[in-house]
């Protein structure tokens, strides 16, 4: 079965969600069923994927070759410790939206489950491709259930920013095509590892071009990201989409920051001849622009929602500072700080969700409004979260950015690193002090929240699972940081990605 381990992650959701669709659990009265199939494959999916992270820090890299077809022209997945723990990290997620999910949101729409599903087959699938081809087909399985995800329980604001959605990543998913067909002209190939040996070898002319695709997919995974410029769709589509979705989305920003930090890497990084950083100097400076963006987004906020989105922002430049620093304790730091702010942001608009649900038509606007009913439990449960997400100790955001801030070394890095990521983390305690002090202090005397409704069982617990997640990682920091130093060396031997493939120099 060990074999077979690295297709799990992509079976399991892709035969569940095609379970869902058929007659016994389609129908009205039939949610129940539904609700019990998901939550055993979301369940399946931690297991798988803990199970390969253990399996691959025992013996290495695991290579999967569908229909077996070798390196360089098959179906590859390739599972080593990076994927393992994104997959584990997106299973994770998955059981927390689930849970959520079961106060109601999923009767809204019946294909809700079969849709997380496939959106979760998508993301796991891009993380444990080892073909850019085959990447751009889990892209767009992802991004057909997230357009269907956002339009789940109806409505003009969700319809809206769906189509701006859409539009855009047709755009994007264009000029990735665009970027495959010049980089497999100049290459000959679109294995990962086997572009890595041959990008280095291209003819001057030859190398030009490789440089346009590698730059067409910087734009494209940018735009996946949300990189300034390419950033200004994300607040609105996420502060529409409902509790669970936007929750889940908070791991699509990562699937493109992964991208960078895997192509970049491996085929334009240290071993890629004149093309070898192509993208550091952009990077470096976008990944500082959007942290600036975002600051000022999130001071700009008028609700919290809008207020987590631009934080998200944030905290994608955070890691393309990381990125952009090129060094494996750049890299490994940078990993703990993405699980870190995937959960953290995920668990921060399920609070959200909930304090909206009992402020009446404010909802979660920064305005003086009906009186939060279980102030007690949100109130705790928000402070934790801003304190994780504003990197205030004891908890992983303090962690992840004093990591990231270490590994610069370089007088010009620790002024741009040390400045703009301080300052950041600043304006974030600004702007989450206003929206606690206006949420739960803000409010009308002769307020009375008596007829509002509690929260579901189902909220409070998923929101507090993921959040759990930020003290575990300090209290279990010396094992994370542990892993994602193996992950980060990892991905910076190029080399034995190679050999993991059984690839040499000139294989045709």
């Amino acid at each position: 079965m060990s074999f077979h381990l690295p297709i799990l992650p992509i079976l399991i959701p892709l035969l569940g969600g095609l379970l869902m669709l058929l007659p016994p659990f389609i129908g009205v009265e039939r949610y129940q069923y539904r609700r019990v199939a998901t939550l055993v494959l979301t369940l399946m999916q931690v297991a798988c994927g803990i199970w390969l992270m253990a399996t691959v820090s025992q013996n290495g890299a695991l290579v999967y070759a569908v229909g077996n077809w070798q390196p360089p022209f098959g179906i590859i997945l390739y599972a080593d410790l990076l994927s393992s723990m994104l997959i584990t990290l997106t299973s994770f997620l998955g059981l927390g939206i689930t849970l959520y999910s079961f106060a109601g949101t999923d009767r809204e729409g019946k294909y809700y489950h079969p849709l997380i599903q496939f959106q979760l087959l998508g993301i796991s699938g891009a993380f444990l491709t080892n073909d850019l081809f085959n990447l751009f087909v889990f892209f767009e399985v992802l991004l057909i259930a997230s357009y269907a995800l956002m339009v789940h329980g109806g409505g003009k604001q969700k319809t809206q920013a769906n189509v701006h959605y859409v539009i855009l990543n047709l755009i994007g998913s264009s000029l990735f095509l665009i970027a495959l067909g010049t980089l497999y002209a100049t290459t000959g190939t679109l294995n990962m590892a086997d572009m890595s040996l041959r990008i280095a070898e291209l003819e001057p002319s030859q190398a030009v071009i490789a440089q346009v695709g590698g730059s067409l997919l910087l734009i494209v995974f940018g735009l996946k990201a949300a990189m300034l410029p390419l950033h200004f769709w994300l607040p609105q589509t996420y502060e529409a989409a409902i509790a669970p979705v936007a929750a889940l989305f908070a791991i699509m920003t990562k699937v493109g920051v992964y991208c960078i930090f895997r192509v970049f890497t491996v085929i334009f990084g240290d071993t890629a001849g004149d093309l070898a950083g192509m993208a550091e100097p952009w990077v470096w400076v976008f990944a500082i622009l959007t942290v600036a963006a975002g600051s000022v987004g999130a001071l700009a906020s008028p609700n919290l929602r809008m207020l987590n989105s631009n934080l998200i922002i944030v905290s994608v430049g955070t890691l393309l500072i990381a990125f952009a620093l090129r060094t494996p304790e750049a890299t490994a730091a940078g990993l703990y700080y993405l699980v870190h702010s995937t959960l953290i942001s995920a668990s921060l608009f399920l609070i959200a969700d909930m304090i909206g649900e009992q402020r009446g038509k404010a909802l979660d606007r920064f305005v003086k409004a009906r009186k939060v009913k279980q102030q007690a439990a949100f109130g705790i449960l928000f402070f934790v979260a801003a304190l994780g997400i504003a990197g205030l100790p004891p908890f992983s955001g303090f962690l992840g950015k004093l990591m990231i801030l270490q590994s610069a070394t370089g007088a010009a890095e620790k002024f741009w690193v040390w400045g703009f990521i301080l300052i950041s983390s600043l304006i974030t305690i600004v702007a989450l002090s206003r929206a606690g002090t206006t949420l739960f202090w803000r409010y009308p005397e002769n307020s009375d929240p008596s007829d509002s409704k509690d929260a579901s069982k189902w909220q409070v617990s998923a929101a507090a699972l993921l959040l759990l997640a930020s003290p575990a990682m300090v209290l279990l920091g010396g094992y994370v940081i542990q892993y994602t130093t193996a992950a980060a060396e990892q991905l910076h031997n190029v080399p034995y990605l190679i050999e993991t493939l059984n690839l040499r120099e000139g294989a045709q």
